[in-house]
């Protein structure tokens, strides 16, 4: 089967179908509103037609009689809301449709017609038109064919007849999926069913007949058709009516027998170890060898015999019924062992093996679809019997009782005989108490009621006592009795309570198999009541659905039953789910388990969705061993069911499931030895030798929390250690709050008002306005210690923190009398590994921390040294505090950039190798320490050594990572440049120099009297494609380049920087001058770069005169005032006008004068630019007038992204740094 043309086609088919529909609603004058309403058009009678004039004015009619059909259609949009109803009617005429389509190619239909397509499958032909005078269908008027077909021009309106006439028959069989006759979905099909552009032509040829010749063909439409709904709601609140859309998916086929082949299949061959089954199911898995005592167990309680047709298999989220019907094809094995006819075992089957429940009516309408055309394959009888009610099929769509009343059912049903027909209806309500209180049938009625009120939500998650499985059983009988001999108000009573009769018979039953792949859905998905019920009846299960059905899986098993699902991984590791897993390993046997991880549903192409599947009997057997299959391991692109199959016959773990419960959180670590095991008891948990602990949590990051090159550097505290809570009044503080992948060092970027020990931040709870603070563990904030990144995809990266610093909820902290010794064992592949063994999956919280084994030395040498590097590398960078100037600059003694650039590239290369020898010998040094050998402990991946310099961390897999590399050091020293020119740095002294609100020249001189390099005056610095200032960026970049590295060598290092930009920054320009190339890259992308570099952020602030960049400059945050904007007129923009003028009328008088055509059309061109820039100067001066009359301050400390927005478009990137 190719998915990708179902994948193509069934997306588009739900917007077409939706579509359609809606237009056809309008021609019977029902449209929506537009505000969430129903427009319903008046009706007026004219003969046998009715005449209404829809919303759009447009006059519309339809035949008389199809005016109950019209009324229903309006009380159905009004009663569910346009949208909904448009949307059932679509997706049941799509699954009809696709129904027809299976069983015409299979020859399923009686009366043998093609009815979507011609005899030899051609689109566009229909075979049941051609033939129509042979075809007889229930209702079908033949006379009315007959005349219809000899006109010759009403193929239209006949094929549309004859079209429901099959729908109709087909109601008889599978009453689920083809609504009854005149039912209001029939006046939403569509008109023009046999043109090109058809919905059935579209059906046809985009699904070819290669893909129809398995019933699984059924499913893949169903998930690829609800997939862009699934888009629409998922990682929001879902509302019940689409849980479906959030929740399902089709499980690949290869599962699906596992999980069948090993409960279902199993079960038998416990009894029957020398079946023939056992050939037949590629995916069981022979049993572990166990010890005597427990095969001793074993052998007790298996059965000595089992009669195939009292094994009860239960699917509570059946979807389109995948599971069911490989189901299906193992009991057909079974009874076919046993000498059943093959006719007859669909039947028995149907009727006594296989239940499905769904919250979804589409897709128990899939399912029962899918199982009865399976049962078709060997029964060419079954739809027959359906029709005559002789067999009963057991799938069904979970239906809420909110509708119904205890007391108006039980009077209506009459099944005492207490209410005769004629008596009052006062004292029938009098007595009502009475005459019901003391009925146990009435009591079981109204607690159903009671139980099923949401149904649509909670679905077979719903608990119905097994006690109950008898009287339901007799009820049903009850009403199928009135059904047939009752009275219109017997008959009406009993078909609404038939449904919630039905799915409580099935909820109360035990089943020996209970098989699914269940919902998944965390509980920031789940609605309000799902939410609520979640957390009374499944507490250790609450967090997402797939583990509350698994929970729930137990209480439906019989004694020896199975429970066999596919799930999300994490309820194998992670803490929440800790009760979940000890209450399971304590009370049940897993068989086997197969690990999936990547790579589940290929269709997804997730790496989010990573699951297991299993298989668990429901007694607890002791000492019993398991098999356990690592599929997670193999390479994403591998085929997982091969993977499967090869491990199958060799490859398992096989593990005792007691062991599981030394391991901390009782996580279900099978690859773990027994070695690793005997490391956790032999040494204490490090939660008893440190202190691992949450930090504050701010309630609001915007307005608490900076990127400390936002603020003053004069308001960041400055000073270490406690002793700066009553020594100092600074505003920010730094604070953790995990970032990127770095170890050692590093991610100190973030700064939090802290005032007074975080004075504002509980100030602003008090007031109501900051519910989500939390002051957790203040007295460990300021002390020196360690941090982690809380939740990553990489591997976990702990680093050194120094005193003075806030740790936050995202940024943990870790408390030791020597954190940087602790901080070896920490970083170290040892910690890694039992890490693993409890921890899988995006980071680790704090308890996981705890319960690592705590090494009795952790007095290793090598920390110290590799914190050292690390922060040498943090240091930098501009990003850091501590950045003292750029390395090249610090390498002047080279007297050529080149030359500084390879020379810093030879130090790098030192330190990533004497990094790397440290990270070696301290592996080993704590490998030792807890007797863990040193085969079993890898090296660091290069890619794990975060020093900037390893260009395998910085770039990962991309191409030319030493070209982009050159072309970054680069970019960033004239980043460094820019810095110089606004006075942030200085060549003459290191670090940072004008830093803070208010800061002038002045303060420069103060600090260097003298500057080699002096700043600019007002810290606004020219950006221009062409050289209109003398002190535009351009040129004062050269003049640094000069300074720094001298005057002979200029040309050299301009052109060394130039081409370096050139490597990855921009694009080349043949020809062109290296002061050109720079001048190109500082007016469109450095800007661009800077963004980047500082996160959005920036604190040089490009001003814009707009696309044609007739003015652009850059100004420094730190320097700016109430008096830049009018300073940036005056200095520049005004000059610009004039020269811009002048410059204009030059080349109108060069163009004049020009000697050739080409010479002239070069001219034209350039004027052309000129002009337009001329207009955006006047607009942009305009702009700026108004803006430097309202001499608008900033407050650093509201933070980049508020200042930002105080200038509307003078400013570049404003939707960037603004988020508007």
């Amino acid at each position: 089967m190719n998915t990708a043309n179902i994948k193509k086609y069934a997306p588009k088919a739900r917007a077409r179908f939706i579509d359609t529909m809606t237009r056809q609603a309008a021609r019977v004058g029902i449209s929506p509103d537009g505000k969430g309403g129903v427009v319903i058009a008046p009706l007026e009678l004219k003969g046998d037609v009715l005449v209404m004039t829809a919303q759009d004015g447009q006059t519309h009619t339809v035949p008389a009689h199809l005016k109950g059909a019209r009324e229903a259609l309006a009380a159905w949009v009004q009663r569910d809301g346009f949208t909904q109803a448009i949307e059932q009617a679509a997706y049941s005429w799509f699954n009809r449709l696709c129904a027809i389509r299976y069983m015409e190619i299979h020859g399923y239909l009686d009366h043998g017609r093609r009815v979507l397509s011609g005899a030899g499958g051609e689109a566009g032909q229909f075979q049941i038109l051609e033939e129509c005078l042979e075809v007889d269908l229930p209702g079908l008027d033949t006379a009315r064919v007959r005349e219809l077909k000899l006109d010759g021009t009403q193929d239209e309106t006949l094929y549309r007849e004859l079209l429901l006439a099959q729908c109709h028959a087909l109601h008889e069989a599978m009453p689920f999926l083809f609504e009854p006759l005149d039912d209001a979905s029939e006046l939403l099909l569509p008109n023009n069913l046999t043109k090109t552009d058809s919905l059935i032509r579209e059906l046809v040829e985009a699904i070819p007949e290669a893909d129809w010749q398995d019933v699984e063909v059924i499913g893949w439409l169903y998930q690829f058709y609800i997939s862009e709904k699934k888009d629409q709601v998922i990682g929001k609140v879902v509302k019940s009516e689409d849980i479906p859309a959030a929740t399902q998916l089709f499980t690949p086929n290869w599962i699906v027998q596992y999980l069948v082949q090993n409960s279902v299949g199993r079960q038998w061959l416990q009894t029957y170890p020398g079946s023939v089954l056992k050939g037949q199911m590629p995916y069981y898995i022979e049993p572990a060898e166990q010890e005597p005592e427990v095969q001793a167990q074993l052998d007790a309680i298996t059965p000595a015999s089992l009669d195939p047709e009292s094994i009860k298999v239960l699917d509570p989220a059946c979807g389109s019924g995948h599971i069911l019907v490989e189901a299906y094809n193992v009991l057909k094995a079974i009874y076919e062992e046993r000498g059943y006819r093959t006719r007859d075992i669909p039947q028995l089957i149907l009727e006594n093996n296989l239940f499905g429940l769904d919250i979804d009516d589409r897709a128990a309408q899939l399912a029962g679809f899918a199982l009865l055309m399976k049962a078709r394959e060997d029964d060419r009888r079954i739809l027959t019997r359906l029709v005559d009610n002789k067999v009963r099929l057991n799938v069904l769509a979970m239906q809420s009782s909110q509708h119904l009343d205890a007391n108006t059912l039980w009077r209506d049903l009459n099944l005492t005989g207490d209410w005769h027909q004629g008596q009052s209806q006062s004292l029938f309500d009098s007595e009502q108490q009475d005459l019901s209180s003391n009925d146990a049938t009435y009591k079981l009625i109204a607690d159903l009621i009671e139980r099923f009120q949401e149904a649509k939500t909670f679905g077979s998650l719903i608990k119905v006592p097994n006690e109950w499985e008898v009287p339901l059983k007799a009820l049903l009988e009850q009403l199928s009795e009135i059904t047939n001999s009752g009275d219109m108000m017997q008959k009406a009573a009993a078909q609404r309570l038939v449904p919630i009769v039905q799915q409580a018979w099935a909820l109360a039953q035990r089943y020996d198999a209970v098989i699914a792949n269940p919902p998944y859905m965390g509980s920031k998905g789940m609605n309000k009541a799902l939410k609520d019920y979640a957390k009374q009846a499944y507490p250790n299960s609450k967090s997402d659905m797939f583990a509350i059905f698994m929970e729930h899986a137990f209480s439906l098993l019989a004694p020896l039953g199975y429970n066999a699902q596919i799930n999300m991984q994490s309820w194998m590791f992670l803490s929440s789910y800790e009760s979940l897993r000890r209450k399971l390993l304590a009370e049940h046997s897993i068989v086997n388990l197969i690990h999936i991880g990547y790579n589940s549903f290929p269709e997804l192409n997730s790496k989010v969705v990573k699951c297991c599947a299993f298989c668990i009997i429901k007694p607890l057997l002791e000492n019993f061993v398991s098999k356990f299959y690592d599929l997670n391991s193999a390479p994403q692109s591998a085929d997982k069911k091969e993977v499967l199959l090869d491990k199958i016959s060799h490859g398992c773990y096989e593990k005792k499931q007691g062991r599981f419960q030394q391991i901390p959180f009782g996580a279900l670590s099978y690859w773990a030895s027994d070695s690793d095991i005997r490391v956790f008891s032999e040494n204490m948990p490090l939660g008893k030798v440190a202190k691992i602990k949450h930090g504050l949590t701010s309630g609001n990051n915007e307005k608490f929390m900076r990127f400390w090159h936002e603020v003053s550097h004069n308001n960041i505290s400055e000073k270490n250690g406690l002793a700066l809570k009553c020594e100092e009044k600074k505003k920010w503080f730094f604070c953790q709050k995990g970032g990127g992948f770095r170890r050692w060092y590093g991610n100190n970027d973030l700064v939090i008002n802290y005032y007074n020990n975080g004075e504002s931040m509980r100030d602003f709870f008090l007031l109501g306005k900051n519910p989500g603070f939390r002051f957790d563990n203040n007295e460990y904030n300021l002390r020196e210690g360690l941090t982690w990144t809380l939740l990553t995809s990489a591997s976990l990266s702990f680093r050194f923190v120094p005193d003075g610093h806030v740790y936050t909820h995202k940024g943990c902290g870790v408390f030791y009398h020597n954190p940087k010794d602790l901080l070896g064992y920490l970083s170290s592949k040892v910690c890694e590994k039992f890490l693993n063994i409890f921890s899988v999956g995006l980071g680790a919280e704090v308890g996981h921390i705890k319960n690592l084994p705590a090494p009795k030395d952790m007095t290793g040498k090598y920390a110290e040294k590799l914190i050292e590097l690390y922060k040498e590398d943090w240091d930098e960078s501009e990003m850091s505090r501590d950045f003292v100037g750029h390395p090249l600059v610090n390498l002047r003694s080279e007297r050529k950039v080149g030359s500084a650039f390879y020379s810093f590239l030879d130090c790098g290369h030192d330190r990533l190798k004497n990094a790397i020898k440290l990270e070696v010998d301290n592996n080993f040094f704590y490998a030792e320490v807890l007797g863990v050998p040193a085969e079993e402990i890898d090296d660091h991946h290069i890619s794990e050594i975060t020093l900037s310099t390893n260009l395998e961390y910085r770039y990962g897999n991309t191409l030319g990572k030493k070209s982009k590399y050159r072309s970054d050091v680069l970019l960033e020293l004239v980043s460094y440049a820019i810095g110089s020119m606004m006075g942030r740095y200085s060549l003459d002294k290191p670090g940072l120099i004008l830093a803070s609100q208010g800061e002038t020249v002045r303060d420069y001189l103060a600090q260097i009297p003298e500057p080699s390099f002096a700043p600019d005056d007002n810290a606004i610095i020219p950006l221009t494609d062409q050289e209109w200032f003398p002190d535009d960026a351009t040129n004062r970049f050269r003049d640094f380049v000069c300074t720094v590295w001298g005057e002979e060598h200029l040309q050299e290092n301009l052109d060394f920087v130039a081409e370096s930009l050139c490597l990855h920054a921009i694009k080349p320009k043949k020809g062109e001058a290296a002061l050109d190339t720079i001048r190109r890259y500082l007016s469109t992308q450095f800007f661009k770069d800077h963004l980047r570099t500082y996160k959005k952020r920036p604190i040089y602030w490009l001003f814009s005169s707009g696309k044609q960049k007739a003015f652009e400059c850059l100004v420094y945050l730190h320097r700016y005032n109430e008096s830049t904007l009018a300073e940036m007129r005056t200095d520049y923009v005004i000059p610009l006008t004039t020269k811009l003028a002048s410059y204009v009328e030059k080349l109108e008088q060069d163009k004049d004068a020009s000697a050739s055509a080409a010479e002239a059309k070069s001219i034209e061109k350039e004027l052309s630019k000129l002009y337009k820039q001329q207009a955006e100067l006047n607009t942009f001066d305009e702009k700026l007038r108004h803006y430097a009359d309202q001499r608008i301050s900033l407050d650093l400390d509201d933070g980049v992204k508020v200042n930002y927005g105080k200038f509307g478009d003078l400013l570049a990137e404003v939707k960037q740094v603004v988020g508007k």
